[in-house]
């Protein structure tokens, strides 16, 4: 889908979205006395790629873990094509198409890269425990499968290393192996969170092509990222948080120049819009959010 079909939409918070394949009302998270998350209106543009952005505890990642069953907000709806979600299991997400990534990648390390990309292949029948006894029952489906394994791990580059320990890999490949794995699931929606961070400059720009390579796909792309050359490159459209709250929307272009934005980034003492090209090191100021789940 062409990134001119957002021409029209409003550049503002909550705006409509022409085709939105996910869409949050009022989601709230609280941390005992501390607000996490206050999302009134998100819609979320189907088969482009939508980028999300905002200072270290913007609440970010809490946002995505509510969205995608890893956490419950306190309140508020949201819908996956036009499906209720709030009541469904973290797995169940997968299962109707909607896959996430971590910002520390959750790769099994003692199993290898080929049997870390099989347990992301859905109804599997040799994973029930009576039917598995019977091997000549799910043998196909494995060969299915390993094919499919095979052939995505090619795509990134990765078959080299398919029996291999997961744990031999780099943080950059494993960021590959993730969303390789992800892949596994023929998912509608993935939602990506920090996926080039600790990954070295030659693998940024594989995994830079990959993510527009699930657009080309027909797929939706929601990514976190701080570094605002990633932004530039692959967003079509642009989300801003601060204080748990969507405070902007809009293209990359004009978000540098945004006064809420560069309050939130810089505190209300600016002079002048940020600047993509040179001003990537305030956006990325405490932006290692490992360890601290973004607020």
């Amino acid at each position: 889908m062409p990134a001119d079909t957002l021409t029209e939409v409003a550049e503002a918070p909550g705006s409509a979205k022409p085709d939105p394949i996910l869409v949050a009302d009022n989601i709230v998270r609280r941390f005992g006395g501390l607000t996490a998350v206050d999302v009134d209106h998100l819609e979320v543009q189907r088969g482009l790629i939508t980028g999300l952005i905002g200072p270290n505890g913007a609440g970010k990642t809490t946002f995505f873990n509510l969205v995608t069953g890893f956490d419950t907000p306190d309140e508020g709806t949201w819908t996956f094509d036009g499906e209720p979600m709030g009541k469904l299991a973290a797995h169940q997400f997968a299962r109707r198409g909607m896959v996430r990534t971590f910002q520390l990648t959750k790769a099994l390390s003692r199993l290898t890269v080929m049997e870390n990309m099989l347990l992301g292949a859905p109804n599997q029948t040799g994973e029930n425990m009576f039917l598995g006894l019977f091997k000549p029952l799910w043998s196909g489906e494995e060969r299915k499968h390993t094919e499919q394994a095979d052939e995505l791990l090619a795509r990134f580059q990765l078959d080299h290393m398919r029996d291999e320990f997961a744990g031999t890999l780099s943080g950059g490949q494993r960021k590959l192996l993730e969303m390789a794995r992800a892949l596994m699931t023929d998912p509608r929606l993935i939602m990506l969170d920090e996926p080039m961070a600790g990954v070295n400059p030659a693998l940024t720009q594989s995994l830079l092509e990959h993510v527009k390579t699930l657009r080309a796909e027909g797929r939706t792309v929601v990514f976190v990222e701080h570094d605002m050359d990633v932004v530039r490159d692959i967003s079509d459209w642009v989300v801003v948080m601060a204080e748990g709250a969507i405070i902007a929307e809009g293209p990359h272009a004009s978000i540098g120049a945004n006064d809420a934005v560069i309050d939130a980034y810089l505190g209300s003492q600016h002079g002048e819009p940020l600047d993509f090209e040179s001003s990537t090191n305030v956006f990325d100021r405490g932006s290692d959010e490992a360890g601290d789940d973004d607020g």
